[in-house]
C-alpha cells in the first residue's frame, strides 16, 4: 500500500446523518414534493444511484418528525433491516431511520466512499447491535477505522469500478427493453393473434417476411376461450410438455449440503426479472444429485417459484448446469414440437397468467402454489409443425441475445467483484487494474 493511504475514522470525512419516519396517522404529512427512501426501496435498485423512492413527505412532516435533506451526492447507507443497502442520492432527498448517511467533505470522491461501504459491510454488520435485528448506530458507524487514499487516487479507482458498473447496468436496461419486446411480439402472436386478423382483412401481417406471415391461419373458429385462430387448439400446460414436477431439500433426505458442487436452485436464486443469481445458489454433490434424479435439470426447463415468494420465473441454460432444484421451485420440462420454453416462460409472465395463479395460491404457513394449478392453467397452441418455427422467427433470437447479455454481466460482475476488494484495500494498483480490465474485454 502506498504511503499516501492515510487511516481515518468516518467522521473526519464525512457528516453522518441519520432519518425519521413522520406520523402516518397525519395525511398532511405525506404525499408531497419531497423524496424519501426506505431500506425496501433499494432492495430491488440495480444502479448506484437513487432519486426518490416509492413514497415522499411534505416540508409540514419533515419538520415534524426527525427526517432530514441530505443533498444532492450524499452516501446512502442502510443501517438496518438489513445493514448494507448503498445507492448516491441523485437529488436532495430524506430517509427513514433506517439509514445512517454520509455527506462527505468536498475533498472525498462519494463514489469511491459507495465501494468503500460495500467492501467494508460484513465488518459494520460485526460491530452491530441489538436483539430484535442489528443495527449500527451513527457513533458507531463514525468511529469506525477506513484507510483511503488522496482524492486523485480515489477518483481513477472509483472510475474504473464505476466503468464497469455502467455497463452491467446498460446491459440490464438493454434486456429489460428486450424482455418488453419479446412480450409484446408473443402478446401479438399468440394472445391477440394480429396476423391472423390481419390476414382475415385482407392485409399483409406487420413485422414480418411472407415465410413466417404463411405460418399464420387467415380465419378464426369458437373455442372454450373464445375465437381462436382456425386449426390452433386450447391445451393445458400438462398436455404440451413432457414433465411438471417439483425438486426435493436434500436434509430430507439426511444429505448435507456442500461448500462447493452441483449447483443447488432455491427461491433466492432467482430475480424477480428471470436472471439466475449464482452467489445465492447452494451445493450437493454428485450422489446426492444422483438421488434426486427427479429434479435434475436441463437446458430449456422453465422453473417457478411456487412456495413463500410466488412467480419468479428463469429458463435454465448450459452456463449452470448440472443443476437440481428444491420443493419451492417446479420444473416445467417442455417438448420443444409442442411449445418450447421461451414460449412458455412468456405465457406464464403475462399478468392474465399470473392473475390466474395468483387467485390459486394456497395461504398455509407460507404461500403455495400446487403443481396441478400450473398443470391445469389453458394456453392456446399453434400446429405442432409450425410452433417452434413460430418461435424461431422472432421470440428465439430475443432470448439468445438476452442470455448473452446475461452472461456478459456475470463476466463484468466477477470481474468487478475480484477487482473491488483489491482495489478498495490499496493491493492493486490503477494500471494493473486497467490491464486486468482490458485483458478480460479482449
Amino acid at each position: 500500500m502506498s504511503s499516501e493511504w492515510k487511516t481515518f475514522v468516518l467522521r473526519d470525512v464525512a457528516s453522518i446523518i441519520g432519518g425519521g419516519t413522520p406520523s402516518t396517522k397525519e395525511a398532511t404529512y405525506w404525499d408531497g414534493n419531497i423524496p424519501w427512501l426506505t431500506p425496501k426501496d433499494l432492495s430491488s435498485h440495480t444502479g448506484m444511484y437513487v432519486k426518490r423512492g416509492e413514497r415522499s413527505i411534505t416540508k409540514a412532516g419533515l419538520d415534524g418528525s426527525s427526517a432530514k435533506i441530505v443533498p444532492p451526492g450524499t452516501v446512502l447507507f442502510t443501517s438496518r433491516a438489513p445493514i448494507g443497502y448503498l445507492a448516491i442520492a441523485e437529488q436532495a432527498i430524506s430517509t427513514n431511520q433506517g439509514f445512517k448517511s454520509l455527506v462527505l467533505n468536498t475533498e472525498q470522491d462519494n463514489r469511491f466512499f459507495y465501494y468503500l461501504l460495500r467492501f467494508h459491510t460484513p465488518d459494520i454488520e460485526a460491530i452491530a447491535t441489538g436483539s430484535t435485528f442489528k443495527e449500527i448506530s451513527g457513533s458507531a458507524l463514525g468511529s469506525f477505522e477506513v484507510t483511503i487514499p488522496s482524492y486523485g487516487e480515489q477518483t481513477k479507482i472509483a472510475d474504473i469500478l464505476t466503468t464497469l458498473d455502467d455497463r452491467i447496468e446498460l446491459l440490464r436496461e438493454t434486456n429489460a427493453t428486450l424482455e418488453a419486446i419479446a412480450q409484446a411480439l408473443f402478446k401479438s402472436w399468440f394472445v391477440d393473434f394480429d396476423p391472423v386478423r390481419a390476414k382475415q382483412e385482407g392485409r399483409e401481417p406487420e413485422g414480418m417476411d411472407a415465410d413466417t406471415a404463411a405460418l399464420f391461419p387467415d380465419s378464426f373458429e369458437e373455442s372454450e376461450l373464445g375465437l381462436i385462430p382456425k386449426v390452433w387448439t386450447v391445451k393445458c400446460l400438462r398436455d404440451i410438455t413432457n414433465r411438471i414436477t417439483k425438486g426435493t431439500t436434500p436434509t430430507t433426505l439426511k444429505r448435507p449440503f456442500v461448500a462447493s458442487g452441483i449447483n443447488f436452485i432455491k427461491v433466492e436464486s432467482l430475480t424477480e426479472d428471470g436472471e439466475f443469481i449464482p452467489g445465492k445458489f447452494a451445493y450437493i454433490d454428485n450422489e446426492t444429485h444422483e438421488l434426486l434424479k427427479r429434479s435434475q435439470l436441463q437446458v430449456d426447463d422453465v422453473l417457478i417459484t411456487i412456495a413463500g415468494t410466488i412467480g419468479r420465473i428463469a429458463v435454465m441454460t448450459e452456463d449452470f448446469l448440472p443443476a437440481n432444484t428444491n420443493q419451492a421451485v417446479a420444473l416445467i420440462r417442455p417438448d420443444p414440437d409442442r411449445f418450447p420454453g421461451g414460449l412458455i416462460k412468456h405465457f406464464l409472465q403475462r399478468d392474465d397468467s399470473r392473475q390466474n395463479m395468483v387467485e390459486r395460491v394456497v395461504q398455509a404457513v407460507q404461500a403455495n402454489l400446487s403443481l396441478g394449478s400450473i398443470s391445469d392453467l389453458k394456453v392456446v397452441v399453434p400446429p405442432s409443425k409450425v410452433v417452434k418455427q413460430l418461435y424461431d422467427a422472432g421470440i428465439s433470437q430475443i432470448d439468445a441475445c438476452k442470455n448473452r447479455n446475461q452472461k456478459h454481466i456475470r463476466t463484468l460482475t466477477n470481474i468487478r467483484d475480484t477487482l473491488l476488494p483489491r482495489l478498495i484495500s490499496g493491493q492493486l494498483r490503477i494500471p494493473e487494474a486497467e490491464a486486468l480490465i482490458e485483458e478480460a474485454s479482449a
